[in-house]
């Protein structure tokens, strides 16, 4: 009996312990999802009054943003200094953390404005929250058609242009490479410069932004429209590895 009292004793040990090492353990955080962290900088001309956007660093490294895939949400902008003529602004500085597991498309919007008061252009991409000039680029299952663009800014009269606007659906299952082409034209009679990252309704201003197995190392630019022409050093590819 004093044995069979043993047995029973260890016997309800043992389904303890296995009981125990099968409950779930503490719960634990899950991992940020990855995040498209797409920086845009404004720089501004001291002796002439206009603009110029970079989303990616210019091939001269002097128009640098920061750009870039990681399990952090980015929360500041990260811009470079620009040459001294052209200064880094703060005007259209914007940040968006754009969740790569949020779907299938990569919605890539670029929303050109035009001031007649200041003969001056300026491109945003990414959305300004409670502002008037940004960019419906978004993460979804769904691929987007038409730009969504805010209204432009009262300050200089900015108003949207159509024609240079556009929205490219990236599929982001088709490689392992975002590869975000910049592309900026100017025109000397006009002393004007703007930017495109996907190529314009028009067409003219072609920007070879792409996802794929391959990773890009020069940008893909249109010629322009003859009076705008593409500026190489100011231009600009980054391909960002795709988790």
């Amino acid at each position: 009996m004093r044995h069979q009292g043993h047995l029973r004793t260890w016997l309800i040990a043992a389904v303890s312990a296995v009981a125990l090492s099968l409950a779930p353990g503490p719960a634990t955080a899950a991992a940020d999802p990855p995040y498209l962290n797409l920086h845009q900088c404004l720089y501004w001309g001291r002796v002439q009054t206009e603009d110029l956007t970079t989303v990616v660093p210019s091939l001269d490294g002097r128009f640098a943003t920061g750009t870039n895939i990681s399990n952090t949400a980015d929360s500041r902008v990260t811009c470079g200094g620009g040459d001294g003529n052209y200064i880094h602004s703060v005007a259209l500085d914007l940040v968006t953390n754009l969740a790569l597991n949020a779907g299938r498309y990569l919605n890539l919007h670029q929303c050109a404005y035009y001031s007649t008061y200041w003969e001056d252009h300026e491109t945003t991409v990414v959305p300004n929250p409670g502002g008037q000039a940004g960019a419906g680029t978004n993460i979804s299952d769904t691929a987007d058609t038409t730009p969504s663009c805010g209204p432009g800014t009262q300050i200089g009269s900015y108003e949207v242009i159509p024609l240079l606007s556009s929205a490219k659906a990236l599929d982001l299952h088709a490689g392992r490479y975002l590869n975000l082409h910049q592309c900026v034209y100017y025109s000397s009679s006009l002393k004007d410069h703007f930017t495109t990252v996907v190529t314009s309704r028009d067409g003219r201003f072609a920007a070879g932004t792409n996802i794929s197995d391959t990773a890009d190392t020069t940008p893909s630019c249109g010629p322009g429209d003859g009076n705008f022409v593409p500026v190489p050093i100011l231009s600009g590819v980054k391909a960002l590895p795709l988790p």
